[in-house]
């Protein structure tokens, strides 16, 4: 195996870099929940769309961005869309109503697409020994970012309970959520910046024709046989070059049917098991178990590390062991997990007692004769006990001191809890969070690679945004238990496709896995 040449880890780290961005936006919106809702006096609904918006930005940007790409290059499209990071972080953090939020989240969102035009480009300029881990790195950017908008989120939180007169003085302690949003800032600027430096993919050049650029590319890639590789890459292209109705029309061919089909099964499973409902409402979960507000925002950090610790897991397996072991080890953890935390809130019971009272009542403005009317009523269920909340106290109050009346009401197992869901995003960091962004860079042939993908990243995009749309309202409306076990359902499918209709992709060139899938 050839040793990684240093230009290509480099640029590989630069072009990755819009992972750590996309991480960091996406999840710092988790501690910002409670605190928005109570800003701008959200229903469950809207507390939905804030969560959401930016992947219902990611939904309409992943039709056009294969397309962009293919036409404008990997390199110009990136660009691009860090300024839209930028935007979305600014105005974010300026917001003044909920509509100026939900706008700045949305045009966040259109920055998603890098989600896929990275690992794109990235596999692109990878040679095959070292494509899985590097398109990897993207995926260990991705929950880098997610940890560190925890720790930050956390370090705020914090940081807004001081009395220093410098935190007044800067509304830490007042907009404490505007500050959690604004840090995106300085990764979107040096994102932009670092990109001025990456060459275009010498296969894209390829497809339009600018074959002395290819070759000067894959040189500067530091590839042993530039020749060699420019051969294989220009004999897999079409005479032709195809317009992009072509490339769409092409998506229904024999030559693309199996392909397709895979990348929409992962696609849509990657999401359906419930990651980025745990990546975006972690404290919220957390606070389910009874654990508070302080706690429920540290345990949002273990999750974070565990994602960081199982990545680095599956860069060092993915091209020793390959995508398919991956794959089954990650969904068979991911079912377990999911039905341990069912099981474990299906066990909870609610209810205050006089004890519960007592601390609530110090620890808030609400009073013993509001609270007695629930005294020593047991609920079989969190959508039980929170209704009597919300009809007691009313939604403000309940909004307000929600973390505090579900640590005290609320008894459980909360280890069990919280190992099912550490559980859950180790086996899912191992498996479906990197493998799936190889799998998509590795099986469309080059000439339809930036459509195909597009193709089925918008229904991952789609089935991101329904679960976390859905989320708030599952959780009021069906509980803990059964939204979780659905989760399981969804990884059951997904191994048994996997285990049935999954070919391995590990060691080959682009051009060999295109050869293949021609023969299946």
């Amino acid at each position: 195996m050839s040793s990684l040449p240093r230009s290509t880890l480099f640029i590989t780290i630069v072009v990755a870099l819009g992972g750590f961005v996309f991480g960091f936006d996406a999840s710092v919106i988790a501690g910002t929940v409670n605190f928005i809702t109570q800003e701008f006096n959200l229903s469950t609904w809207e507390q939905g769309l804030v969560v959401s918006a930016p992947t219902l930005g990611a939904l309409l940007a992943m039709f056009f961005a294969g397309p962009i790409s293919d036409h404008y290059g990997r390199r110009q499209t990136l660009l691009f869309v860090s300024l839209l990071y930028v935007m979305s972080a600014i105005f974010s953090a300026l917001a003044t109503s909920f509509e100026m939020l939900l706008i700045a989240r949305f045009v966040g969102g259109l920055a998603f697409c890098s989600l896929m035009i990275a690992p794109m480009y990235i596999a692109e300029i990878s040679a095959p020994e070292h494509r899985g881990k590097l398109v990897s790195v993207n995926q260990f950017n991705i929950v880098l970012g997610l940890s560190a908008s925890y720790f930050t989120n956390y370090g705020l939180l914090t940081l807004s309970q001081s009395d220093a007169s410098w935190i007044s003085s800067l509304n830490i302690d007042s907009d404490v959520w505007r500050w959690m949003l604004a840090l995106e800032i300085v990764p979107a600027l040096l994102w932009f910046g670092l990109l001025f430096g990456i060459p275009e993919s010498p296969r894209w050049l390829s497809t339009k024709g600018r074959y002395s650029e290819a070759k000067a590319n894959l040189a500067r890639l530091s590839f042993t046989d530039v020749e060699g590789e420019f051969a294989d890459i220009k004999a897999t292209l079409s005479t032709t070059t195809l317009s992009l109705v072509e490339r769409v029309k092409g998506l229904w061919s024999s030559r693309l049917r199996w392909p397709i089909v895979i990348g929409l099964v992962i696609g849509m499973v990657q999401q359906l098991t419930g990651i980025n409902v745990i990546f975006f409402y972690a404290p919220t979960i957390f606070e389910q178990s009874g654990v508070g507000t302080d706690a429920s925002f540290v345990q949002a950090i273990g999750v974070g590390v565990i994602n960081v610790i199982f990545t680095v897991v599956a860069m060092i397996a993915i091209d020793k062991f390959g995508r398919r072991p991956l794959l089954l080890i990650g969904l068979s953890g991911i079912l377990v997990s999911m039905l341990v935390c069912a099981y474990g809130f299906s066990q909870a019971q609610y209810y205050l007692d006089n004890e519960s009272i007592a601390a609530i009542v110090e620890q808030s403005n609400l009073s013993q004769l509001q609270l007695s009317v629930l005294l020593d009523h047991v609920y079989a269920s969190d959508v039980a006990f929170k209704e009597a909340l919300i009809n007691t106290l009313g939604n403000t109050d309940y909004q307000t001191y929600q973390g505090l009346l579900l640590q005290q009401g609320t008894h459980l197992n909360a280890t069990l809890i919280l190992v099912a869901i550490l559980s859950f995003v180790a086996f899912f960091a191992m498996s479906l969070g990197p493998v799936m962004w190889v799998l998509f860079a590795e099986i469309f042939p080059n000439e339809y690679r930036g459509v195909a993908i597009s193709f089925v990243t918008v229904f991952n995009s789609l089935c991101s945004f329904l679960m976390q749309f859905l989320f708030p309202w599952e959780l009021a409306t069906f509980g803990a238990a059964f939204t979780f076990f659905t989760y399981a359902i969804f990884a059951l499918i997904g191994l048994v496709f996997v285990l049935r209709y999954l070919p391995e992709t590990k060691g080959k060139t682009l051009e060999q896995i295109q050869k293949d899938f021609q023969h299946t």
